[in-house]
């Protein structure tokens, strides 16, 4: 298994700008750009398994780029809660791009996106003038424009609310415990999945808030807290139901612009992504390609080989 390479980003925002972080694998001067993005609370290392599968089975040179989208991980937090919306992250991804392009330009480029991710994904695709070229290939993990509110509420019940773990293993087991959706995995899998989620607690700055995660596989001394910003939750607590059936709308609208193939993917227990959603989604706009997990809620963590081969398959396939 190889490691990726950390870079950041300069990205603007109301408060003066902020870096966001980055993971690249791959060739660094591929122009094929694979963009995997991850959900509300996660980071961009709970794609290293897909990315080893990808670069395994790519047919040409690809480079894979997994963001800690602004808030998470090694990316900085905003000063402003209420900015953590989907315009600030879709921005963020036209700057990141822009970014990649700049370095080594982009001939093609398909998005992976997992929950939150997901839909950054679709409103990606909807505006191909955007970026710097059009999403050719688009995966959704278990999201869709039809969120459940009730799914919502049982993430905010969670969301900010990480205390502070001795060991590693304490903290994989309260993680396990708010994550039975994500489905099996073994011990060395879960594990694998948590480490980059935790910061070690003495690492705060100036103002108190922690900014830094440390690196994969890092020797550093418990304690440790969770990697993002508890402030992620303030939006999240104040969503209504009539606010989120408002934000359905304007995703339908996008999903219903995207003309990129779409492959979506759906843990068959999942509380997030209905069943009636996912089958509207295979009839309208792009018309995806729905693949679901058994023995899964939301979300797959595209962990398990059955999984992200199913994923390699839809890049690159005919």
């Amino acid at each position: 298994m190889t490691e990726p390479i950390l870079d950041f980003v300069d990205c603007a925002d109301a408060g003066g700008g902020h870096r966001m972080a980055y993971w690249q694998w791959g060739d660094p001067q591929a122009g094929h750009v694979v963009l995997c993005v991850h959900g509300l609370t996660r980071q961009g290392r709970d794609f290293d398994a897909l990315a080893n599968v990808l670069l395994a089975q790519a047919p040409q040179p690809v480079r894979i780029v997994c963001p800690d989208v602004v808030g998470r991980g090694r990316s900085d937090w905003l000063a402003e809660p209420a900015h953590y919306q989907f315009p600030q992250y879709v921005a963020d991804m036209m700057a990141l791009l822009a970014h990649l392009h700049a370095r080594a330009p982009i001939m093609q480029f398909d998005h992976v996106g997992t929950s939150m991710g997901g839909l950054i994904g679709i409103f990606l695709a909807a505006q191909p003038t955007l970026v710097p070229v059009p999403v050719r290939r688009l995966v959704l993990n278990d999201v869709g424009p039809a969120v459940e509110f009730d799914a919502i509420a049982r993430i905010s019940g969670y969301v900010g609310q990480g205390g502070v773990y001795a060991t590693v293993e304490e903290a994989a087991q309260v993680l396990l415990g708010i994550s039975a959706g994500f489905g099996p995995h073994t011990p060395e899998q879960w594990r694998a999945l948590t480490v980059p989620m935790l910061v070690p607690a003495s690492e705060r700055s100036a103002d108190g808030r922690q900014r830094q995660a440390p690196a994969q596989g890092s020797t550093d001394v418990g304690p440790y807290r969770l990697h993002y910003d508890p402030a992620l939750s303030v939006g999240l607590r104040a969503l209504t139901r009539e606010q989120a059936a408002q934000g359905e709308a304007v995703v339908w609208a996008a999903y219903d612009a995207v003309t990129a193939p779409t492959l979506l993917l759906r843990g068959a227990d999942s509380d997030l992504l209905s069943r009636s959603t996912a089958q509207a989604m295979t009839q309208r706009g792009p018309r995806a390609s729905l693949v679901e997990f058994a023995n899964v809620g939301h979300a797959p963590t595209l962990v398990d080989p059955a999984q992200s081969s199913v994923v390699a398959s839809f890049l690159f396939g005919p």
